[in-house]
């Protein structure tokens, strides 16, 4: 028996076929809006037609089923797209798999009423609406939904909720939010105490405070004051108490496809730092003849490596039903520290051209900085992967099931 890592003929197909549409049609705008300045927004206007032409060339919406009008791709497809994907500045937008709306889309689909699917499912999927979030709140540690504050009493048919939410992505411009607010205030366990909603924007009692300016600047991650905002029962997403579980089942899968973009920056980092170092000369040779700068190129090569393999495992028992929490913890980790490495090595290849904004890496390494602590913590991750091996080594005499049950 043999174990065969490529992808099916079909699979590379769609990616080859997402490579082509991107280099052909995204790339050139993108290399425009660059020289121009992207703060002049001359570029957005080219979003519509590129999402035409999306739909056109058959690589639209490539993360759900083709009922819903997509590529109907699996998990581990998808770690090819989302990769092609994030070697432009918009391409997973162009092609409606950007988040927050890939991960709500796969929410909706898998918990939302027929009647929900309708009114919130299909507008996204036909690139009509988008969509947000919200669940950390600035009070309490976002690594730890439980202590969630957000508020909702019943009324009639109706739920009132008052809160606080912060670092909403994709808020403003939003057509409607996923809301995990505190329903149960004497639940049997701390996990069944919030309950998910969905609300349509806008709507009274739902307040944009600000887009909160981060280092690498302004990204629409969203305060937002919720005060006396009346949602109706209808509205209730899956069942009472039932919000930390849709929760958890929305940012395992949602984690892992910003592991799977971080591959597609990670990559391209490591291609420029090889290519600078075999056209840069220095000290009587080329940069990529020296060992100090072999020796970036070798740990990057293999921690790259190592992310697509953890990738691909996690990915892989995510599409056969298995259970993915401790691989998709490995790989947030280990992906997110190795993207940052990397993208930072090859801005010392670079030298001041990396650090300068005549180069891309100065804006990739301050973006890179956030994948350590969004959806989840280096250290939260950690916990949890040893918390994994303890109770296996406890109930099992051994560590398979703590290291993927891989055969060997």
């Amino acid at each position: 028996m043999s174990i065969d890592f490529r992808f099916p003929a079909e699979v590379e197909d769609a990616r080859a076929r997402v490579r082509e549409f991107f280099e052909t049609h995204v790339l050139p705008v993108e290399r425009q809006a660059a020289e121009e300045g992207w703060e002049r927004g001359s570029w957005i206007r080219s979003i519509g037609e590129l999402r035409e032409k999306a739909k056109e060339a058959g690589v639209w919406l490539p993360h759900m089923p083709e009922e819903w009008g997509g590529m109907g791709l699996s998990t581990t497809a998808m770690a090819s797209v989302n990769a092609e994907a994030a070697r432009t500045r918009m391409g997973s937008f162009v092609i409606n798999c950007q988040a927050p709306d890939e991960g709500n889309m796969h929410t909706l689909l898998e918990w939302a009423t027929d009647d929900q699917k309708e009114r919130y499912l299909r507008p996204l999927c036909e690139g009509r609406a988008r969509s947000c979030f919200a669940m950390t709140e600035p009070e309490v540690a976002g690594s730890d939904p439980t202590l969630i504050q957000t508020h909702a009493v019943r009324d009639g048919d109706d739920w009132i909720i008052n809160g606080h939410k912060w670092f909403i992505s994709g808020a403003r411009g939003a057509n409607f939010g996923i809301l995990i607010a505190r329903t149960e205030d004497d639940p049997h366990i701390p996990q069944a105490a919030n309950t998910a909603f969905l609300v349509d924007f806008p709507s009274e009692g739902w307040e944009i405070v600000r887009d909160i300016e981060t280092m690498s600047g302004s990204h629409n991650h969203c305060e937002i004051n919720i005060t006396d905002l009346r949602v109706p029962d209808a509205n209730r997403l899956g069942g009472r108490g039932e919000g930390h579980l849709l929760g958890q089942a929305r940012l395992g899968p949602a984690r892992l496809a910003h592991c799977m973009r971080w591959i597609g920056q990670a990559e391209t980092a490591l291609e420029m730092m090889v290519e600078r170092s075999q056209n840069r000369f220095a000290h009587g040779s080329l940069l990529s003849e020296k060992q100090g700068i072999q020796w970036m190129i070798s740990d990057s090569i293999m921690e790259l490596y190592q992310s697509k393999l953890m990738v691909l495992h996690a990915a892989y028992r995510i599409e056969n039903g298995d259970d993915f929490k401790n691989e998709v913890s490995m790989a947030k980790h280990h992906v997110a520290n190795s993207l940052w490495k990397i993208v930072d090595r090859s801005m010392q290849v670079h030298g001041a051209l990396g650090y300068s904004t005549d180069a891309p890496l100065a804006g990739m390494l301050q973006q890179a900085r956030w994948s350590r602590f969004a959806d989840g913590a280096d250290e939260v991750h950690q916990m949890r992967i040893a918390q994994i091996a303890l109770r296996v080594f406890e109930e099992d005499g051994n560590l398979d099931r703590a290291l993927g049950e891989l055969p060997l």
